[in-house]
């Protein structure tokens, strides 16, 4: 029996796992690659950190800087009774920007990202990291090997020890944290509808204020949606360099405006940085004041966007921008609106528009709706981020996502959810009879959303940082004193708007949970149903039938065992494959992948059985573009791995080894110029343990070692294998897929019959399939259907 093969997949440190590390090319921005090489080290000179700074304007803080146009008249809907309400709503302004923008979610929130990104799944990932707390328990030891997987580790005794243990005892506990997420997820989809409609309304109700007797706002701003949607396909690579110069003349607009307004209206609304007008002006108003919050926390809104969009910059970046630019260009600005309305209380439904000089008018409002265009572009682009990594792990159906840049990662579109928002957008626009209730919508979705996300900080703060619970209770304090006391104040705007992204977020909600659950289901099933080995190596070599020439790579979610629908498929066909290779294809909680670390290969069986393991591991980050040739390169792997297998049978079987990043141009020359069918253009081989990474003699070495004749043998055994590996190819590969249909069984209640007959089966109707993703060729397609109850 070969000693690579695997026997007993409870066992699998029998044996050893071969991780083929490939660097393919890869369509990457020269000048991308090396910003992002940089970032990882961390090491920025200072002009590169402004060029960054500058860069983030455009797509960080785009939807936070259009909160200008509507803060004021969502707050005072029914019109301004005493000058003091102003100098206390810019009060609360004032600290609720420092609390929750600034110290939060700049100098906190941002340092919590994972390797760099950002958002409610970013968090979930760094937990699944440190915990067992993924729901779908398909991760192995070797995954841990990855250069993106970082982790901590904390005494057994510590908090940190304690908390993870209490999360990790109930998987009641699992679902309530990922439910959490889902909730913050389905929230920022509900922005991604209600910060185009706020925004663009917002910025074309400028044409009324210049022209009273126009009419038409609610066309115009659902005109320019319709455009807007439309051109999302083209995506933001030709015209994002656009952003940032809009985005800073922007602010340097509205800072500007907020100046000439304070000199020349009123000085004394500065007061207004005094706490004590905060406590003014609640106890003064009783609850008209309480619920007007709701439209206060408004000024707040796009914070969310800040953190979901955080992948393309460094953190110290972002936060050069917001408080040399970002922050004192909204303090003054609201400042001038305050001390306009000191003067002009009538005037608050348009207060920004009004507050502007006439011989700047015109300009302001073209740069206002750019502006708001831009913010648009922010929150829709977050949220396609979101649903690609809610995909990846799981919690949504697969949908089809497109990368619309060669030169950047992240800048993907997904049509069905474009147009699905776009219909949602111009309903909410058109739909409300005015802009106040759009806003309270709009503060309902934000607020939910930092609650959220200051419920994973707090798991983070003490299971990644490994806080002092003083600095836990502080942080948390702290957040949620602002955020109950907003999300109080909104309840009382359900009635007025605020159900909207309730609704919204129920509606996804449904579904991500929906689809999530038919998932696990359907992993369980393979897991409790999968083949033992004993049954594959009791059919011999021939695996009781006829073995046609070529190869049948059969796709499962496992990533250990023979899946049943292998077993179900011999027990039905009369032949099968000369060589065989199950595929799991499974994403980890981390941002990306390598692409030299992507594959791991295993034998399975003695080598006479020509069948084999291939896992393909993704991060939540990584596209399946369509150039990309993964059969090609699992084909890469497989021929690779041979040679490996073949080098390292003179090494000694007890002997733990482990080779990391060889280079040697000796060594790809050795390996590489035996087969040109499986040439690569650069090669990086990793063999690692089961159990331990740990330094000892490479394949060369190991190889010199070998007697003249085991290495003459070894070599001619490595040739002839290769050789039958690729008249099987050239005889034809098979892509055999199995088609699992879950369906509730007739003990289930109604609701889960509901949700598994009829919710799951319509979304597994509609969603695309597995075949397509990998752009499997359809002749070469053959999918094995079985039936699993639930």
């Amino acid at each position: 029996m070969d000693s690579g093969a695997e026997i007993d997949e409870e066992s699998d440190n029998r044996g050893s796992m071969w991780v083929l590390d490939q660097k393919l090319d890869q369509p990457m921005d020269e000048e991308a690659g090396r910003l992002r090489n940089m970032y990882r080290e961390k090491k920025f000179s200072a002009l590169l950190l402004l060029r960054l700074s500058f860069q983030s304007l455009g797509v960080v803080y785009g939807d936070l800087g259009t909160s200008p146009l509507y803060v004021f008249y969502n707050t005072f809907p029914r019109g301004v009774t005493d000058p003091e309400d102003v100098i206390g709503a810019l009060s609360l302004i004032i600290y609720s920007l420092t609390l929750i923008p600034l110290l939060k979610y700049v100098f906190v929130v941002c340092r919590a990202n994972d390797n760099g990104q950002g958002g409610t799944f970013a968090l979930y990932s760094l937990l699944c990291r440190h915990a067992n707390i993924k729901t779908i328990p398909n991760q192995h030891r070797t995954d841990e090997e990855l250069t993106t997987y970082s982790r901590s580790t904390f005494h057994e005794q510590s908090f940190a020890a304690k908390t993870k243990n209490w999360l990790e005892r109930r998987p009641s506990r699992k679902n309530a944290l990922l439910i959490l997420v889902l909730v913050g997820t389905c929230m920022v989809i509900g922005d991604g509808i209600l910060t185009p409609a706020i925004s663009v309304l917002s910025a074309a109700g400028g044409i009324k204020v210049a022209h009273p007797d126009v009419s038409s706002i609610v066309v115009v701003a659902v005109l320019v949606l319709v455009c807007f949607f439309s051109m999302q396909h083209y995506g933001t690579d030709r015209v994002s360099w656009l952003f940032a110069p809009i985005v800073l003349l922007w602010f340097l607009l509205i800072g500007g405006i907020g100046i000439y307004n304070i000199w020349k209206y009123d000085k004394g609304v500065l007061r207004a940085f005094s706490p004590v007008y905060i406590y003014r002006y609640l106890k003064r108003g009783g609850k008209d004041r309480f619920t007007s919050l709701g439209g206060l926390m408004l000024c707040i809104t796009g914070t969310e966007a800040l953190f979901a969009d955080l992948g393309h910059f460094p953190v110290l970046a972002v936060q050069i921008a917001f408080t040399v630019v970002v922050f004192p260009s909204l303090l003054l600005a609201y400042s001038g609106q305050a001390a306009y309305l000191m003067m002009n209380k009538d005037h608050v439904v348009d207060a920004f528009y009004r507050s502007i000089p006439d011989s700047i008018y015109w300009p302001v409002f073209v740069v206002a709706t750019l502006a708001a265009i831009v913010a648009s572009q922010a929150t829709i682009s977050a949220t396609f981020s979101i649903i690609k990594q809610a995909l990846a792990l799981g919690c949504f159906p697969r949908v089809k996502v497109i990368h619309t840049s060669k030169n950047f990662l992240g800048q993907i579109y997904i049509p069905d959810i474009n147009w699905i928002l776009m219909i949602l957008c111009i309903a909410v626009t058109a739909g409300f009879e005015n802009q106040s209730q759009i806003g309270n919508a709009y503060g309902t979705a934000v607020v939910i959303v930092m609650l959220a996300t200051t419920a994973l900080m707090v798991l983070i703060m003490i299971l990644v940082w490994h806080c002092h619970w003083l600095l836990v209770l502080l942080f948390t304090g702290l957040s949620l004193i602002v955020e109950c006391t907003y999300f109080s104040s909104v309840l009382f705007k359900v009635n007025q708007g605020g159900w909207v992204p309730l609704v919204i977020a129920a509606a996804f909600l449904l579904i991500m949970y929906v689809w999530h659950y038919g998932t696990v289901k359907r992993y369980e099933f393979e897991v409790h149903s999968r083949v033992s080995m004993a049954w594959i190596l009791g059919l011999g070599p021939s695996l009781g039938l006829v073995r046609v020439p070529g190869i049948g790579l059969v796709y499962t979610e496992l990533a250990r065992g023979v899946p049943r629908i292998f077993s179900h498929f011999i027990t039905n066909l009369p032949a099968m494959h000369s060589a065989v290779v199950f595929v799991c294809v499974k994403y980890l909680p981390v941002y990306i992948v390598p692409e030299e670390e992507r594959f791991l290969v295993k034998r399975i069986g003695p080598k006479n059985f020509h069948m084999f393991r291939c896992v393909a591991r993704y991060g939540y980050k990584d596209l399946h573009k369509k150039d990309d040739d993964f059969e090609k390169k699992l084909f890469d792997s497989l021929f690779l791995f041979v040679r490996l297998e073949s080098m390292m049978e003179g090494c000694s079987d007890s002997e733990e080894y482990s080779i990391y990043g060889m280079q040697t141009e000796k060594s790809r020359d050795a390996l590489m110029s035996k087969n040109s069918k499986a040439t690569t253009s650069d090669v990086d081989l990793t063999i690692s343990s089961m159990d331990s990474i740990m330094p000892a003699k490479s394949p060369l070495s190991c190889r010199n070692s070998m007697t003249n004749s085991s290495r003459q043998a070894g070599n001619q055994t490595e040739t002839d294998e290769l050789e039958f590996l690729n008249r099987c190819r050239d005889a034809g590969v098979v892509h055999i897929l199995g088609n699992t249909v879950v369906r509730a069984s007739r003990e289930s209640r109604f609701y889960k019959k509901i949700a598994v007959d009829y919710i799951y089966a319509f979304l597994r109707k509609i969603c695309r399939e597995n075949s397509a993703i990998f752009n499997v060729p359809h002749e070469s397609l053959l999918n094995v259907g079985q039936i699993f109850y639930v």
